[in-house]
């Protein structure tokens, strides 16, 4: 037992702090008890949650920590110095070198190889990538901390480098003042629900709460209890459960599998990724709310949506969100464009043309921009489409980058914007739009669901010559007459599937009453419920470690 305290409260690469693992509920049980002692005073609690979220990060992390301070001071003093100054160009200079920042420590870790690695490829170079920030770093503290020969992602970077530099703007646009205390705004950046998978959470929503006195009412704790319970469940069944038994398999090798097989494969990780980050999301929402802080609601049953845009206003709400307010409007919105949105657009394009080295991509691509400039030369209406569609294409082009660094990101993102636009012509002619009842919803949402499903190859393959070996299954080798072997070999796995799908389509006044039954329920009630899931979970649970996916992004 004291080995295994040691291994929770030291840091260590084989003990992280992982939402489904013991380890973490030890540690969490542990916080909870001071956090109730220091609860009733407001800058002692967050004082101690800011240490308590430094350290979670660093049993995450180990040293990068350190990135993590770094991005909480330079992000406060800005705060600080835009708040109190009133020239407009000395503000705009503040917030510009913020996004800089934030921007150029975020593509330093996370895109440094993807940057070169196209460099190289367009213009016949040979530039290597080289750690200097861990070189000096090491140099300087005479201890070897970080790995030169390599840049390794920091777990979560992407979500609190997007946190805080809506902080920034939020300062700027006047929508938010900055907090007084530099150590609560720590608090604000590092809330260790939330740290390394999100939702990412606006300084306007969550800046009150830090201000305000702890509240935990009966309705939180019901509600925190049962989010938890419903994210184990997302999460180590519908999630872990399948990947580990099917879905991994075929994924590693699809050449071995038929293309029913990978077909299904595709359908399951739909699944998978939906059950493993709003698992996650619902287990930090829960212990946000055993703690009195409200987190932003990130998944609205994703797969109900009837079409591309309405499947993005419910699939990680926070950041389409966030992309819509930061990016997409800056960039002109609906309304207009901008010589940044053609700027851009011009260097995704070349990239997609580097990255596909095609003959007819170089002749399609060009000819497809000149027909546009044409006609939106002449055409006003035309030009007012193009433009409001380019923002579009562009903030989810770069969405899609944001998950990760290769361009078989970028085409994933490209091909959930190409939805998105083809859907805004077609509700025009379809004799279907306007038209109600079960069958024409139901179908909708079959076709909204096979899109995203299938554009998610780009998303789980491991490289394009991965996702070409799936497509040449599914193109050559169907094996229709050993389906029914594949679907008895891996029943428990199908069966869970189905449970997961199903689960999901119920419709959501019965899921809220499940809630509010839950709620009402007797303690002992509650517990026989803790008990009977989590001796489910656990027995669907495997000793190899399964991390949640976003955690690389």
């Amino acid at each position: 037992m004291v080995n295994r305290i040691a291994d929770i409260f030291t840091f260590s690469e084989d003990f992280p702090l992982i939402f489904t693992q013991v380890n973490f509920w030890i540690f969490f049980a542990v916080v909870y008890l001071f956090f109730a002692l220091l609860c009733s005073k407001r800058k002692p609690r967050n004082l101690y949650l800011f240490l308590v979220s430094l350290f979670f990060y660093y049993k995450t992390s180990g040293m990068f920590v350190g990135l993590l301070i770094f991005s909480t001071i330079v992000d406060f003093f800005i705060g600080q110095a835009l708040y109190k100054s009133h020239r407009s160009r000395w503000r705009l200079f503040l917030v510009t070198l913020s996004v800089i920042i934030n921007l150029f420590t975020l593509s330093y870790f996370k895109y440094a190889y993807f940057f070169t690695d196209s460099f190289n490829y367009l213009f016949n170079t040979d530039w290597q990538v080289v750690n200097w920030l861990a070189e000096w770093s090491n140099n300087f503290t005479s201890v070897n901390y970080f790995t030169a020969d390599k840049i390794i992602l920091p777990v979560g970077i992407s979500f609190f480098t997007f946190q805080t530099i809506s902080y920034s703007v939020d300062i700027y646009r006047n929508k938010v003042k900055p907090l007084d205390s530099i150590l609560d705004f720590g608090f604000y950046v590092s809330f260790f629900p939330q740290l390394v998978a999100g939702p990412i959470v606006r300084a306007e929503s969550f800046v009150p709460q830090i201000n305000a006195p702890t509240k935990i009412s009966v309705s939180d704790f019901n509600r925190g209890t049962f989010m938890i319970l419903k994210g184990l469940v997302k999460k180590m069944i519908f999630a872990d459960f399948i990947a580990m038994h099917f879905l991994d398999k075929v994924f590693d090798a699809p050449e071995m599998f038929s293309g029913f097989a990978n077909i299904m494969a595709m359908i399951g990780y739909s699944l998978q990724i939906y059950g493993d980050f709003s698992g996650y999301t619902d287990i930090a929402i829960g212990l946000a709310l055993l703690m009195g802080f409200q987190l932003p609601k990130n998944f609205n049953s994703p797969y109900k949506a009837e079409n591309c845009g309405n499947f993005w206003k419910r699939w990680h709400i926070s950041l389409s969100t966030w992309l819509r307010d930061y990016l997409y409007i800056p960039l002109g919105g609906n309304r207009k464009g901008s010589k940044a949105s053609y700027i851009i657009l011009v260097i995704i394009l070349a990239g997609v043309m580097v990255a596909f080295n095609h003959p007819g991509v170089y002749i399609l691509i060009p000819a497809v921009l000149t027909i546009a400039a044409i006609s939106a030369h002449y055409f006003p209406e035309v030009e007012r489409q193009i433009n409001t569609n380019i923002n579009l294409m562009l903030t989810m082009l770069i969405g899609g980058l944001w998950h990760g660094a290769s361009w078989k990101f970028v085409i994933w993102g490209g091909l959930n914007g190409l939805g998105i636009v083809v859907y805004k012509f077609w509700r025009k002619v379809s004799p279907w739009e306007d038209k109600s009842g079960m069958i024409v919803h139901a179908w909708k949402i079959l076709v909204t669901f096979v899109f995203i499903t299938f554009t998610r190859i780009y998303f789980r393959g491991e490289s394009m010559d991965h996702i070409s070996r799936w497509y040449h299954q599914v193109a050559n080798n169907m094996d229709w007459s050993n389906a029914w072997n594949v679907l008895v070999a891996y029943q428990a796995v199908f069966w869970v599937m189905l449970a997961g799908y199903i689960t999901h389509w119920l419709p959501q006044d019965f899921k809220d009453r499940m809630e509010g039954w839950y709620g009402k329920s007797p303690m002992p009630v509650k517990m026989a419920v803790v008990v009977v899931v989590g001796v489910v979970c656990y027995q669907a649970f495997s000793t190899d470690f399964q991390p949640f996916i976003y955690f690389q992004f």
